[in-house]
């Protein structure tokens, strides 16, 4: 089969080529998928820079964690699909390819509502934002979040997720231009919803002239926001983080004392890491909560740009 492959295992964009891998096997319980449309996540960008550690049960040379496509062929017990429905999925990687093998349990029929771009674009982004605001650290309707890296994909699903479906209060978000700021604005609720541009703007000062503080922060920079993360949190409240895009070290003069004096719970979370099971019942809480709102169109998938890669087949790049 076809794939995308990197010379020399790691390098820079331009090493990615087009090549050849024998098509894989399905297993037990596992799937064997025609691959139409795959999407590109940051991981991606770390796996190839050779920054990022894979699961045991991620392909070792081809990259993608997220794909749509038809069912080309069963694995022993595999009994959910048949051959040639329409699915798309979530996987440990090997989804830049005209094939990917997959557990049948992080498959979900692909709806009539949607193309096989907008369906590629929705596993990792979507399912990730669910883990973070439903299962790792549930928000409660009515209580504040703030959620950074507003204009990322997982962002963009966050922001809509903590506002249509949980009911947060006061939804606050930060991205890095004001051509985004705009752009997260259209996402609805602008009573409740407050943007903030963080290269011109304090987004904790803001934050306090509209409320006392946030309940939950959902974090991907690490310590360059450390301090004003701290400083707006309400008492007994969480901070989860994805990434540490600015850093992973404590900032100068960070104080810890606010940790035990508002009794705050600060969780790191990973998802390509999980075991299958784990996927599995994230994938459930997304099939029941925030999938309906998408198929009705209250919640919008948002995809930045479409590539032909491998001919028929598409890349889908991230906001």
């Amino acid at each position: 089969m076809k794939c995308i492959l990197i010379k020399d295992g790691t390098g820079p964009a331009n090493n990615l080529y087009m090549g050849e891998e024998k098509t894989p096997e399905p297993g037990k319980g596992e799937v064997l998928v025609k691959v139409k449309a795959f999407g590109l996540n940051r991981m991606d960008l770390l796996q190839r820079e050779g920054k990022y550690p894979l699961p045991p049960q991620a392909s070792k040379t081809i990259l993608g964690v997220e794909f749509s496509g038809t069912v080309d062929k069963l694995g022993e017990g595999a009994k959910a699909y048949k051959q040639g429905d329409e699915v798309y999925g979530l996987a440990y990687g090997g989804a830049y390819a005209e094939y990917i093998v997959n557990p049948e349990t992080m498959l979900l029929p692909k709806p009539k509502e949607f193309d096989w771009v907008e369906a590629a674009g929705i596993p990792e982004v979507w399912m990730t934002a669910t883990q973070a605001l439903m299962v790792e650290t549930p928000l409660k309707e009515g209580q504040n979040v703030l959620i950074h890296a507003g204009a990322s994909g997982v962002g963009i699903a966050a922001i809509q997720i903590a506002l249509h479906v949980i009911k947060a209060g006061k939804v606050f978000t930060t991205c890095g231009s004001d051509e985004k700021v705009e752009f997260l604005k259209q996402l609805g609720h602008s009573d409740r919803l407050h943007v903030f541009n963080y290269k011109t703007q304090d987004f904790a000062k803001e934050i306090k002239s509209h409320a006392p503080g946030v309940d939950l922060i959902i974090d991907f920079i690490g310590k360059q926001y450390w301090n004003q993360n701290i400083s707006v949190l309400n008492l007994d409240g969480q901070m989860l983080y994805l990434a540490f895009m600015s850093g992973a070290a404590f900032p100068e003069g960070a104080n810890l004392a606010p940790i035990l004096g508002k009794r705050l719970t600060i969780k790191g979370s990973t998802l390509r890491s999980r075991k299958a099971e784990y996927q599995h019942d994230l994938l459930e809480v997304f099939k029941g909560r925030v999938l309906p709102g998408i198929l009705d169109g209250e919640l919008k998938v948002k995809i930045y740009k479409v590539s032909s890669i491998l001919g028929d087949e598409h890349l889908i790049e991230p906001e």
